[in-house]
C-alpha cells in the first residue's frame, strides 16, 4: 500500500496550494482518510479529515475557513485545498489513511494520528512572508 503525495511547493503570504494524495494498493472508499502537517523542531499534527463517504469533514482551528479537504473514491485519493497561506503553515503536509471502516456515512472522521496506518512520503509547503 502507497499513499503518494503531491503539490507542494513555495508560494508567497496569501496565496494558495492544492496537495493531492493518491492510493495504491488498496482502496480506502470505506475509510478515513486525512492531512497531518510537521514544522521543523516540532511534532506532527493534525490539520484536516474527511470520513469515507466524504459528508463529514473536520479541520485544526487554525486553519479553519482557509483550508478544504476532499476526496475522489472512484480515484483512491485525497485533496487538500489551501487557501490564505501564512508563514506559519510552513511544514511538510503527509497524507493519511485509516485501514479500518468505522461506520455511519455522517460520522466525524478521526483527528488523531495513531487512528491512521497508513501514511505517504510528506510534500513540503514553504509560505514566504
Amino acid at each position: 500500500v502507497q499513499l503518494q503525495a503531491s503539490g507542494g511547493g513555495l508560494v508567497q503570504t496569501g496565496g494558495s496550494l492544492r496537495l493531492s494524495c493518491a492510493a495504491s494498493g488498496r482502496t480506502f472508499n470505506r475509510n478515513d482518510m486525512g492531512w497531518f502537517r510537521q514544522a521543523p523542531g516540532k511534532e506532527r499534527e493534525f490539520v484536516a479529515a474527511i470520513n469515507w463517504s466524504g459528508i463529514s469533514t473536520y479541520y485544526a482551528d487554525s486553519v479553519k475557513g482557509r483550508f478544504t479537504i476532499s476526496r475522489d473514491n472512484a480515484k483512491n485519493t485525497v485533496d487538500l485545498q489551501m487557501n490564505s497561506l501564512k508563514p506559519e503553515d510552513t511544514a511538510v503536509y503527509y497524507c493519511a489513511a485509516d485501514s479500518r471502516y468505522r461506520g455511519g456515512s455522517d460520522r466525524i472522521p478521526g483527528r488523531i494520528r495513531n487512528e491512521y496506518d497508513y501514511w505517504g512520503q510528506g510534500t513540503q509547503v514553504t509560505v514566504s512572508s
